[in-house]
């Protein structure tokens, strides 16, 4: 009985024993030894063997890691206040340097990407940060990917998911766009009335060529004007009647009332002249 129950507890240590020195790593997993305290080589995936008590290992994941940046409050270089979030992706490329080189490589990602984010967005304005999110996302990439490689941690992908933009400054941008579409509405306009002025210049060059296109064009005028629901009645007028009046020549003007005034002085000056003359023979015959 006594051989029975030592050879139960043999057993039970071994089965302990063999938990403790065996693991299995998956494909997309890395184990980093450390043996009595000192690195050695990198195990995985698969069946790995450590010492009991003397080895101990780290299991690093390969996969690529969703990183949810939180809300961060950022003031454009145009002195404008925004709200930003923001997601990255990364994965660990050299599991050595993620458990050696860095306490919580998750951890210092997610600080980095922060200061990145607010660094970055902070030299950028509005207009920039609404209507070139590509550009600023390769940067924030760059620079975040560039501080994390040292840590084994390649940084692949940077969005920015939402900007948050304050009320006023939500209207002020509506009124801009508003503008924007007046303006070219304008020039459309100005553009398709110097499209029509040539247009009509071309067809008066046709026209005058040949009289009788205007005549047919007058009729077509005046049935396109008499539709079904028309009340208008036209009277169409020949041209032939009109054109003896337009031979005319224009009539004499009349004259001013003030034009009588100098033939009504001259005769007046006549006079005077005449009775000065007379006055001298008159006053002989009284002496």
């Amino acid at each position: 009985m006594t051989i029975a129950l030592a050879v139960i507890v043999v057993a039970l240590l071994a089965v302990i024993v063999a938990s403790a020195a065996v693991r299995v790593l998956r494909e997309y997993e890395r184990g980093v030894l450390f043996r009595l305290g000192r690195l050695v080589e990198l195990r995985g995936p698969g069946l790995v063997l450590l010492i009991p008590a003397v080895d101990r290992m780290v299991r690093v994941s390969l996969r690529t890691v969703t990183l949810n940046v939180p809300m961060q409050e950022v003031i454009t270089r145009d002195n404008v206040p925004v709200k930003v979030t923001a997601v990255a992706y990364f994965r660990v490329v050299d599991a050595d340097r993620a458990i050696v080189g860095v306490e919580d490589f998750f951890a210092a990602t997610s600080q980095i990407a922060q200061t990145t984010l607010r660094s970055i967005l902070g030299k950028a304005e509005l207009d920039a940060l609404l209507a070139e999110r590509e550009r600023l996302n390769e940067d924030l990439q760059k620079v975040i990917d560039q501080q994390t490689e040292p840590w084994g941690v390649k940084v692949t992908t940077v969005e920015i998911k939402d900007v948050e933009i304050p009320r006023d400054m939500q209207r002020a941008i509506a009124r801009q766009a508003e503008a924007e579409r007046e303006r070219r509405a304008k020039i459309i306009n100005a553009e398709a009335e110097f499209q029509a002025s040539a247009k009509l210049a071309e067809a008066a060059d046709v026209i005058s060529r040949n009289p009788t296109t205007l005549q047919l064009r007058y009729l077509q005028t005046l049935g396109e004007m008499s539709g079904e629901n028309n009340s208008t009645v036209v009277f169409p007028l020949p041209l032939d009647l009109v054109r003896p009046f337009l031979k005319t020549g224009p009539a004499p003007e009349p004259q001013p009332e003030h034009a009588a005034l100098p033939a009504a002085r001259t005769d007046i000056d006549a006079l005077i002249s005449a009775w000065m003359s007379v006055q001298p023979d008159a006053q002989r015959a009284g002496k």
